[in-house]
This record gives C-alpha cells, structure tokens and sequence, in this order.
C-alpha cells in the first residue's frame, strides 16, 4: 500500500494535484532505483495548506545520490541539500519548491518499509480506519501548529515521545482494537 502513486489519482482533490505534479515531474520514474514513496500527510487525507511533500527513499550510495538530486531538482527554488544522523542513522534530506508545493526528499540507508516515517504513516492510517472520528480532531490539532505524530499522540493519550509512542501500537496490536 502507497507504493505505488496510482492511489491519488482517485483521491481528493490535492491527492488528483499531487498526482498530476509527480508524474509532470517524472520524479518517480526519476528516482524509481531509490524504491521513492509518497509518505506523510497528504497519502492519508490530513493534511492542511502548509503540507509538503515527504518523499523517503532507500539511499546507500550518498555521494551518487547528492549528484542525481543536484542534476534533477538543483534549479529549482529554495534548494537545499544536508546529510544529518537521525536516530543514529545517517541521512540525506533535500529541500525544494515546485509547482507551489515544498518536497522533502529523505534517503536513509535502509528499506523503506523499515524507515519511520513509512511505519508512522501506515500506523496512522490504519488508526484512521479503525476510529474514523478523530480524523477531524487530528486535522483541528495540526491546523493549530501541531506535527502528526504528537497530534495523534495527544488524541489516543498516549504519554512519552510520540514518534516512538506510535511505533509501539504496532500494526498488529492496532487492528485487535
């Protein structure tokens, strides 16, 4: 599920948008050895007028990775390009502006179904489909300033980090509910 960018093309009407703009962009023909997923807010309907584009991908190679985004997006407004340690895996995040949407393209060196911010996404939804009436809350709370993660969090009343709060629910756990 989300793997395959085909889903938006049914969706509201920023999913019909976003659809449109990736595959303008060929981005994920572009990037298609990267195995890029569409994750975040927008794929499970909650987002608001400030939400970007979240693209993880699985990047081992760095150095050729810098190279192909500075040839495909480096052009493009608001360009930015960092390597950072997340949670003690190295990472490569690129920035950008285009078609009136900010991307967030993040390389880790693990799949992408391994990555958290795929994990966090599928945990959502599931919880959206099993308790489709706090869909309106979690919007509410991030209109008001708030990330996903502590909004959902805050919604469930579950206490501690909510980036790792969430990852415990596991999928499993989450539908027995």
């Amino acid at each position: 599920m989300f793997t395959d960018i085909t889903y938006l093309r049914n969706g509201n009407e920023k999913q019909q948008q976003v659809y449109q703009l990736l595959t303008q962009m060929h981005l994920f023909e572009n990037l298609a050895s990267y195995k890029p997923v569409l994750c975040g807010t927008i794929p499970i309907a909650i987002d608001n007028e400030n939400s970007d584009l979240d693209i993880i991908m699985e990047v081992y190679d760095f150095a050729a990775f810098k190279s192909r985004m500075n040839e495909l997006f480096g052009s493009y407004d608001e360009f930015k390009l960092q390597e950072k340690l997340i949670r003690s895996t190295p990472t490569i995040k690129v920035n950008f502006n285009y078609g009136g949407f900010m991307f967030e393209l993040f390389g880790q060196p693990k799949a992408v179904a391994h990555q958290n911010a795929y994990r966090h996404m599928i945990i959502e939804h599931h919880l959206l489909n099993l308790y489709p009436d706090i869909r309106e809350e979690i919007i509410r709370l991030k209109k008001a300033g708030m990330k996903t993660e502590p909004a959902f969090a805050q919604v469930l009343g579950l206490n501690g980090d909510p980036y790792e709060e969430l990852l415990k629910l596991k999928i499993d756990k989450v539908q027995q509910n």
